[in-house]
């Protein structure tokens, strides 16, 4: 049975491009939105990214388009550091839709003096929350500085 060619093309300023190795599908790069830059003194107080707290104060707002966030960091100490990210979802007027927050994980911030650090948000699932609050805090050793970015990925 002969092969019959199959004509596989896209749509560019009104007509059909064929796509050959020359012409190739056009990809729409999506690039992650800068969400967050910050330095904080992390110290045995729990406090967010921007030093609050106050723990109804969302680090971040208006994530709902994202479904995932990107915690990258860099550590100046050592000391052991613990950390959370809680998430919830608000109404139309901007108001949770319940109390309190949905903790999304947690645990002690990876990495010692001098070291950068990576974290996705949420780990394993898509997130699509629309605040979130990011909390660390100092379990031993002394105060040092954490010097965040958070990206969202759509």
């Amino acid at each position: 049975m002969p092969l019959t060619p199959t004509l596989i093309g896209h749509l560019s300023q009104g007509d059909v491009q064929a796509v050959s190795r020359q012409n190739r599908l056009p990809v729409d790069a999506t690039t992650p939105d800068t969400l967050l830059v910050a330095m904080t003194t992390v110290t045995d107080t729990i406090s967010d990214l921007m030093g609050s707290t106050n723990t109804e104060q969302p680090t971040l707002d208006r994530c709902g388009q994202y479904r995932k966030l990107v915690w990258f960091y860099f550590r100046t100490g050592g000391a052991t550091t613990t950390y959370r990210v809680l998430a919830r979802v608000i109404d139309e007027n901007g108001m949770p839709l319940g109390t309190g927050w949905q903790q999304i994980v947690s645990g002690a911030l990876p990495g010692g003096a001098n070291t950068w650090g990576r974290l996705e948000i949420p780990s394993d699932t898509e997130g699509f929350y629309d605040q979130y609050r990011i909390e660390v805090r100092r379990t031993s050793g002394e105060d040092y500085t954490l010097r965040s970015k958070l990206i969202g990925v759509r």
